[in-house]
């Protein structure tokens, strides 16, 4: 078995811990800006700005760093941007569709499910992509 593939189940769990972090950080932030009127997308956007920067430096640093190598170069950064974009979009757009087929404290339930399926999504953008 190789290094890479022996490193898969501890780099999920790491993953996972730092993940919810993250999480908690990020669905704060959206419930807090979106109880105080700002728009989905800005609440939704402002806190995966949160997220991501406390998730680059850790994930970099330590989920995916191999031989005490952290993985935090320019070209992991623009890599992790361009990805951190694309998820950002769709989970703005699934939010702002929660909210409009129910309501906004019904989005406020529906973030974490919402950035659950961003993360499954992320880990392998992550790991095959971004910090490679």
């Amino acid at each position: 078995m190789s290094a890479t593939r022996s490193a898969l189940p501890r780099q999920a769990l790491v993953f996972l811990a730092f993940g919810l972090v993250q999480l908690a950080l990020d669905t704060a932030i959206y419930v807090g800006l979106t109880a105080a009127g700002l728009p989905v997308a800005t609440g939704n956007v402002a806190g995966r700005i949160a997220g991501a920067c406390l998730g680059f430096w850790l994930n970099g640093r330590y989920t995916f760093a191999e031989g005490g190598k952290t993985r935090l170069q320019r070209r992991h950064l623009l890599r992790f941007i361009l990805a951190w974009c694309a998820l950002t979009v769709m989970s703005t757009y699934l939010l702002a569709s929660i909210v409009t087929g129910t309501s906004l404290q019904i989005s406020w339930f529906a973030k974490p499910l919402v950035e659950a399926v961003m993360a499954a999504i992320g880990f392998v953008v992550w790991r095959q992509w971004v910090y490679r």
